[in-house]
């Protein structure tokens, strides 16, 4: 499929079959969520993969009633990193292990650092939907589905899954086998959208 026919095909799934996922698709996705580009290369997020039944099920208990979140393979949950110092320097580990030139790295490190007071939690979880984009588009291209959610409780989230303050899920991704057939694309017109 190309790009294009991956986009028609996408859908936001409600109903998913009782089959588990294999784990080479699901790091296949990792992997493409992992190469989402970011601000500054940034990469602000963070994902819990949650496939366990029981966890899933308390987790339901903070999903506003959506029970893909219980019916899907595996729940991910798109978090945004808030500590901005361990941002940048996981970023710096990353570049360095990339073997980037020391001019580049110190080059992105300053604009970093000089636009550190407007990289806060608001802009951490913006970056957080590029990754969500990737992942849904992702899972299509590699056979199976999924449904990206925002209707959920944060806090109860992160309680069940014994986060740390400084991340904070901000999305989630169910995905697996779709078990409806999708529905129309309904989308505005380009005209509507151009301005």
């Amino acid at each position: 499929m190309n790009y294009l026919e991956v986009l028609m095909k996408r859908y936001a799934c409600r109903n998913f079959k009782p089959i588990k996922l294999p784990d080479e698709k699901v790091n296949e996705l990792i992997e493409v969520i992992r190469l989402t580009p970011s601000a500054l290369n940034l990469q602000p997020w963070r994902i819990k993969i949650v496939k366990d039944e029981m966890v899933k099920e308390e987790l339901f208990k903070y999903s506003m009633g959506q029970e893909h979140v219980r019916s899907c393979s595996h729940l991910l949950v798109f978090c945004a990193n808030t500590d901005i110092d361990e941002v940048i320097k996981k970023a710096d580990e990353a570049m360095k292990r990339a073997g980037l030139s020391e001019e580049r790295r110190q080059h992105m490190l300053s604009i970093a650092y000089a636009i550190k007071d407007k990289l806060d939690r608001h802009w951490a979880r913006e970056q957080v939907f590029i990754a969500l984009g990737n992942a849904v588009i992702g899972a299509k291209a590699l056979g199976f589905d999924s449904c990206p959610m925002t209707g959920f409780d944060p806090g109860g989230y992160s309680e069940v899954l014994g986060l740390p303050r400084h991340i904070e899920p901000v999305a989630l991704c169910a995905i697996g086998y779709g078990e409806e057939a999708p529905t129309p694309k309904v989308r505005l017109s380009k005209e509507e959208i151009l301005l």
